[in-house]
C-alpha cells in the first residue's frame, strides 16, 4: 500500500508567540484556542493544513538538534498524519530501512500517537495518527 497523508502540520520554533501570533493575525490567519497555550498555538492554514507555533525551548523538547537560525538556514519538523496507529509504525519503519535515522522513541498521547525519523539529510519528519475528530476540531 502507497504512503498517504491527508493533513499536515507544520512545526516551526519561535521565539516570542504572542509577537508571532500577532504578525500572523495581522495577514489574516485564525488560532485553535483549544490548542493554545503559554508555549504554542494552532494556526489554521486551510481545512487540511496548520501550522504548530512552538516555542523555542518547548519546541526543544521534541528534537536532539539544536534548532536552526531560520535566518541562516532553514528547518521545520514536517508531521503527517495517517489513518492508523499501524500505519505509522509501518512507514517509520520502511524509512528506517530505507536508511533513515531514528529521531524519537513513538509518543503516546491517548489522543495522538506519532512516530519519527531523520531522513538521509538530517531533516526530521513525523508520522502521527490522531484520534477521530480531534484534528477536525483544529
Amino acid at each position: 500500500m502507497a504512503a498517504k497523508a491527508d493533513k499536515i502540520f507544520v512545526n516551526l520554533p519561535v521565539k516570542d508567540l504572542k509577537k508571532s501570533i500577532d504578525f500572523f493575525t495581522k495577514i489574516g490567519f485564525e488560532f485553535n484556542p483549544q490548542y493554545t497555550d503559554d508555549n504554542a498555538t494552532c494556526m489554521v492554514i486551510s481545512e487540511h493544513i496548520y501550522a504548530m507555533l512552538l516555542v523555542e525551548d518547548f519546541f526543544k523538547t521534541f528534537i536532539k538538534k539544536e534548532i536552526s537560525d531560520a535566518t541562516k538556514t532553514t528547518e521545520v519538523i514536517v508531521a503527517l498524519n495517517v489513518e492508523s496507529r499501524e500505519k505509522v509504525d509501518e512507514l517509520v519503519n520502511k524509512a528506517l530501512a530505507a536508511g533513515a535515522l531514528p529521531s524519537n522513541d513513538p509518543i503516546d498521547h491517548g489522543f495522538m500517537y506519532v512516530g519519527s525519523f531523520q531522513d538521509i539529510d538530517g531533516h526530521l519528519w513525523e508520522f502521527m495518527h490522531m484520534a477521530e475528530g480531534d484534528a477536525e476540531q483544529a
